[in-house]
């Protein structure tokens, strides 16, 4: 088994949730996870551009995980498209040169988010005409190319949707939401009724191994296809963002920003950073991230219940408690 991305947040948790079915596990990510090591995980250093690294990576894989990306809301377009189009389609070169049986990519919602409300929507939402950020951009190129290496008989191939992945042990969005509240810099984007949906992190873990079972059992119905992964249950944006900061005693967020007002300043700060070259620092409001903000977006999961049988198996009440217990730790 390779999980590209191992060492990372939901990568870690694939890995050890793949060590628990008594497998063999190797990774395949640029820096070195001695912790891993420590587990009997073969790691392999490599930048997913590096053709060569990546096929040494997939060499004698049965399964590929691809969960390595280049995440966030701004940066290049070229080092997005390299990272998560040219290196997802490396990792599918690989795969069929090798003979690999199954893959199974971590792709995201946001391919398919053009800025406006999400309310129940299924796989057959289509993909935009227009993107607010690189990263939906190259991520809906890169799924796109893995569903069409769907080869019977030859390479199965899925790709997985899930939205907000959070849990203990997260390194960016929970750290984030929280220096940006001491910093007194978060407000409440828009009316802050929107409802979104988000998953927890070993729910998303289990997704993919069932995802890639799945792929053996009913490859005629899972492969080619992506499924939106969540806790199948929504909730109200800014009270759950609350509750997260209420847990490191933080003041909750009253303040409010209209979802415009965001929208517009995130574009005059998108232009000025380009303009000064500020490619490398991200601006304090993004057009995509004013929009994620204020927007409804949760997804019907019907079809990974029933394909994948799926479940979330970690309540929102149970992870949130292990996420506080998490976060009392690290104080």
């Amino acid at each position: 088994m390779l999980v590209t991305g191992g060492g990372g947040f939901l990568g870690r948790y694939i890995v050890e949730q793949l060590l628990m079915h008594g497998e063999n596990v190797r990774v395949l990510s640029r820096q070195r996870y001695p912790e891993l090591e420590s587990l009997r995980v073969e790691c392999i250093q490599g930048d997913l551009r590096d053709r060569a690294a990546v096929e040494g990576a997939v060499k004698g894989c049965e399964v590929v995980y691809h969960v390595a990306a280049m995440a966030g809301i701004w940066g290049r377009w070229e080092d997005y498209y390299g990272i998560n189009v040219e290196g997802t389609q490396n990792i599918i070169d690989a795969c069929l040169a090798w003979n690999v049986e199954r893959l199974v990519f971590s792709s995201s919602p946001s391919v398919t988010f053009n800025g406006s409300d999400q309310k129940g929507v299924d796989e057959s939402a289509p993909y935009p005409e227009k993107w607010l950020a690189h990263y939906p951009h190259s991520k809906a190129i890169a799924e796109q190319a893995v569903l069409q290496a769907n080869r019977p008989g030859a390479l199965a191939t899925c790709a997985l949707r899930p939205h907000l992945i959070w849990g203990p042990r997260d390194g960016h969005l929970i750290p984030r939401l929280i220096q940006r509240a001491k910093s007194g810099k978060l407000r409440i984007v828009g009316d802050g009724k929107n409802l979104v949906d988000m998953v927890y992190v070993e729910n998303a873990a289990s997704a993919h191994i069932q995802a890639a079972g799945a792929l053996v059992n009913t490859p005629e119905k899972v492969g080619g296809k992506a499924y939106f992964v969540t806790q199948g249950a929504p909730v109200r944006l800014w009270d759950w963002i609350n509750e997260i900061l209420a847990m490191e005693d933080i003041l909750p967020i009253r303040k409010h920003v209209s979802a415009n007002v965001a929208y517009y300043a995130g574009a005059a700060m998108e232009t000025t950073y380009k303009m000064i070259g500020r490619m490398h620092e991200e601006p304090r409001m993004t057009r995509f991230l004013a929009r994620q903000l204020a927007t409804h977006h949760y997804f019907d999961i019907s079809a990974a219940r029933h394909d994948l049988g799926y479940s979330p198996k970690v309540s929102t009440e149970e992870g949130m408690q292990r996420l506080n217990d998490d976060l009392a730790c690290r104080r």
